[in-house]
């Protein structure tokens, strides 16, 4: 099939098509004996599950538009192949924190890859009131290993610089990222949404709110022109799988060269947009233990990236930021120390503005989360999302001013309690 005219696969079509691949038949055997169900569910892609006997293996195919809206929003293939080579770097950046890749066909668009199995995707599992025990922990490591390692802090330049122009043909996808998160919920772009009528206030009062709108695009801004490092451009609930032992980072096709701090943000965000959502999913019981477990996972998962990079400040620091030939080698820790602070502080701000515009995006915007979308009564999610918008707000707004998770934590629970408005 490689380097044939690209044709997207369906359920009775790919033990044919795909039967011949050797990574496939080495796991799967004989064609013949396939078991094959399509499952994609998320916005963009075809993804298939195809078994026989215990094993398994998972098939995604990008489709030439976005699968939400359908063929009047084309979108160009290639994505899969950003999303190749960002699972490769992210598997040689922090090792088994993605799924393993057995194959890639870039002529079709297809990636086949490891099956997660009994992984559920955390979205789902906190909804459903699960708290898995090493996720703050897992993901604090992913961050912060693959965001310093595909930096000036740690690259060869020349590899560095390389990556940078492969990656910047993420053309399409970024535009994605720029419209969808940073302005298209700040005015009246069609493809919006919201809990309407309940937020139609909520939502004039925001889209009238100077000091936000000028908050989005100071983040666009940074998000547009502060290439840090290659980020996986998606990094929320629904882009990881876990189990009680594993969690594994998945989708990465808007991986692009972006700041830091964006994929930190972002993941944030979902945890708090989960906390708030809480109200809504009490129907078996409080949920007190597990809006303390999100905040817990906050904390940690910062505290865990904080000290993961730092380590590497310390022990990979070998591009050309920061040269220790300007401290370390001249017997000036406390000054490679000053900088780190720097870094940090930084990545810390940049941080809360992210989250406070994906918040914003996830409820206004086109694509919103199940966290919301599965409360059914509008009266109850509209609760939820107006606490969720405001706490979004405070912390874009402030956030040069805020000095750390214990005074957000604290915004977020005076909100939910109701002690602020």
């Amino acid at each position: 099939m490689a380097g044939s005219a690209y044709e997207a696969l369906t359920v009775e079509t790919l033990s044919a098509r795909l039967g011949s691949v050797a990574a496939m038949r080495g796991t799967l055997g004989d064609p013949a004996g396939w078991r094959v169900r399509e499952v994609g569910d998320g916005n963009l892609n075809l993804v298939f599950i195809v078994e026989a006997g215990n094993a398994g293996l998972i098939v995604k195919q990008a489709l030439p538009y976005v699968r939400l809206v359908g063929e009047s929003w084309p979108l160009p293939l290639k994505r899969s192949f950003f999303e190749y080579h960002a699972l490769t770097r992210q598997a040689a950046r922090d090792p088994g924190r993605v799924p393993t890749v057995l194959h890639f066909d870039e002529a079709q668009s297809l990636i086949v890859m490891e099956f997660l199995t009994p992984h559920v995707i955390l979205r789902r599992a906190l909804i459903d009131g699960r708290m898995p025990p090493k996720i703050a922990s897992d993901l604090g490591l992913f961050m912060a290993r693959t965001l310093f390692r595909g930096s000036d802090l740690s690259m060869v330049t020349r590899e560095r610089k390389a990556d940078l122009a492969l990656f910047a043909d993420n053309v399409e996808l970024c535009d994605i990222t720029e419209n969808l998160v940073f302005s298209d919920p700040y005015f009246e772009a069609e493809l919006n949404a919201h809990t309407t009528p309940q937020l139609d206030a909520m939502v004039e009062e925001l889209r009238a709110d100077r000091d936000m709108k000028v908050t989005a695009q100071q983040m666009k801004h940074v998000f547009a022109a502060k290439a840090e490092t290659l980020v996986h451009g998606d990094l929320h609930t629904g882009s990881i799988m876990v189990t009680d032992e594993d969690t594994r980072v998945i989708d990465p096709e808007f991986a692009f060269y972006a700041p830091m701090a964006f994929d930190v943000g972002m993941l944030f965000a979902n945890f708090w947009m989960a906390y708030f959502s809480q109200d809504g999913h009490e129907a078996g019981g409080s949920r007190d233990a597990m809006r303390a477990y999100l905040m817990d996972t906050t904390e940690e998962c910062w505290s865990t990236f904080r000290a993961e990079f730092s380590r590497l400040w310390r022990s990979e620091r070998n591009g050309i930021l920061y040269q220790r030939s300007l401290f370390e080698d001249r017997g000036d820790t406390l000054g490679s120390e000053q900088a780190l602070d720097h870094v940090l502080h930084d990545i810390w701000v940049d941080m809360l503005g992210f989250a406070g515009v994906e918040i914003h995006r996830r409820i206004l915007g086109l694509a919103h989360n199940a966290d919301f979308e599965s409360i059914e009564d509008r009266d109850l999610r509209a609760a939820c999302e107006t606490k969720a918008l405001k706490f979004g707000r405070q912390i874009a707004v402030n956030r040069a001013t805020i000095h750390g998770l214990a005074e957000v934590n604290g915004l977020a629970r005076r909100l939910q309690s109701g002690e602020v408005a």
